[in-house]
């Protein structure tokens, strides 16, 4: 308890101390982090749609895997993606997570001759029975995509080829948009006759924040390329191809898993809780959530490492 006043005090006075002239504060380039070798797969992560690597330490990469399929998101992808991200929210290893498509695109969207007879012909003896069954279908689904943004851990959509219908509602889910140049975007749904129901219509207007745009896509389906992507917001970085991409994606994986593991969760979790209420509310969350996370470790050891001169790659964070 003395060692943390004491930290608590230095950090104190250093917060209020003034700035020297001429003194800026600047991010140091990461070195490559382009794997060498091939990544080894994630233990306790076998899936049929998925594969899911140790990228590096504490660092997950998801990959839709069926690229001789486009990556369309079928039975097995849906069940599987709610079980790849539960074990990962689990984790204590992890602290970000890549999500990349195999082969030439991100995703297609729907399989829909896997999921044709489940939409078209549903079981049930009358109305309220069949549209029971859908509702229940559409939840499951729902969920697939819910998985990803109730994580704690930030989540990196690294996109590619194309994105169409639910790889839309797919990298809303996620917390940070990289993309590649050939990539477009396209909400998809009323080409097929139905308004996209897994979180599209819900979040893009939160993320790129212009609604006149969103109804546009979403009435027309028509492709947003990716210059128009980077100007309205979906995604923060556009690279000229697939690997620049992903060593970027990786790069600021790195970064953020350098990071206290107790700060970058707590601020996902208050990050969302504050899109979905006011700011008073979410305020007065985030006083009752630092009333507790305040106390960590954490904070004694990232002060201690900004007086030494240390960078936090040295710092010895606890699992969470």
């Amino acid at each position: 308890m003395a060692v943390s006043l004491r930290f608590r005090d230095l950090l104190i006075r250093r917060l209020m101390a003034p700035t020297p002239r001429g003194l800026s504060l600047s991010l140091r380039p990461m070195s490559s982090n382009a794997p060498e070798e091939a990544p080894k797969e994630a233990p306790d992560h076998s899936y049929e749609s998925l594969r899911v690597t140790a990228a590096q330490k504490h660092i997950l990469h998801v990959q839709l895997n069926r690229p001789e399929k486009r990556n369309a998101i079928n039975k097995a992808c849906w069940r599987e993606l709610v079980e790849c991200f539960n074990k990962i929210a689990q984790d204590p290893d992890c602290r970000a997570v890549v999500i990349s498509g195999a082969g030439k695109l991100f995703t297609s969207g729907i399989d829909l001759m896997d999921m044709a007879s489940e939409i078209l012909q549903p079981q049930g003896d009358d109305v309220a029975r069949i549209s029971w069954q859908l509702r229940n279908l559409i939840s499951r689904c729902q969920e697939s995509f819910n998985v990803i943004e109730k994580c704690p851990k930030p989540v990196i959509a690294a996109i590619h080829g194309a994105c169409i219908g639910a790889g839309v509602d797919l990298i809303t889910a996620c917390d940070i948009r990289y993309c590649a140049q050939d990539t477009f975007f396209q909400v998809k749904e009323v080409d097929i006759g139905l308004a996209a129901d897994l979180g599209t219509l819900q979040r893009l207007p939160k993320v790129i924040g212009n609604q006149s745009l969103v109804n546009e896509l979403a009435f027309t389906s028509r492709k947003m390329m990716a210059d128009e992507a980077l100007g309205s917001g979906l995604v923060s970085r556009v690279f000229p191809n697939k690997e620049d991409m992903l060593e970027a994606a990786f790069t600021l994986a790195e970064e953020i898993s350098t990071k206290s593991p107790v700060a970058v969760q707590s601020t996902k979790v208050n990050l969302i809780y504050s899109r979905n209420h006011s700011v008073a509310e979410s305020l007065n969350y985030m006083a009752t959530w630092n009333m507790s996370m305040l106390q960590t470790q954490d904070v004694v050891k990232s002060v201690q490492a900004a007086l030494e001169k240390k960078d936090l790659k040295s710092v010895n964070f606890s699992k969470l």
